[in-house]
């Protein structure tokens, strides 16, 4: 099939804000939230002013609440995050590997980027985690040596 009549077939995914909030388990409300504070933005806006979302517009939205509902993250460590120079080369290889007709060299050198991305964001979560777990054990010996502490007054009660 000619290139010309892929590029046909194959529109952008466009998406109102109603169904990137069904599709993503988030509210209209928290999508314009987000987009106060810059986390996510619209595609474009139609000409009533409604808001467009792209599929990467939709993935970024499904990757903010996942920081937020899996690891727990406020939104400033969201932002901290999406703000890494390697999630935008996932988020750009992506892209250009749904919509484009690569070339199987081409495929193979935005692998590499993606793979040496992905390598990259893992070594700063596996950071992020043992700092946590650091965290973690500084609480549970204050919370050792608070009950401890208790103990000895109700003794000396």
């Amino acid at each position: 099939m000619p290139k010309r009549m892929l590029m046909a077939e194959t529109k952008p995914l466009v998406l109102r804000i109603g169904e990137v909030a069904k599709l993503t388990g988030l509210t209209t409300r928290t999508l314009r939230y987000w987009e106060e504070l810059g986390l996510v933005s619209p595609t474009s806006y139609g000409s009533n002013g409604e808001r467009l979302y792209s599929g990467p517009d939709m993935a970024r939205a499904t990757r903010i609440r996942d920081l937020q509902s899996l690891l727990g993250f406020s939104l400033a460590e969201v932002r901290v995050v999406l703000a890494t120079e390697d999630v935008d080369v996932l988020d750009r290889v992506r892209s250009e590997l749904q919509t484009e007709d690569v070339d199987p060299e081409r495929h193979k050198e935005l692998l590499d980027e993606a793979i040496a991305a992905n390598a990259a964001l893992l070594t700063r979560l596996d950071e992020t985690l043992s700092r946590i777990q650091a965290f973690r054990a500084e609480r549970v010996a204050s919370a050792k040596r608070m009950s401890a502490r208790r103990r000895e007054l109700n003794e000396d009660s």
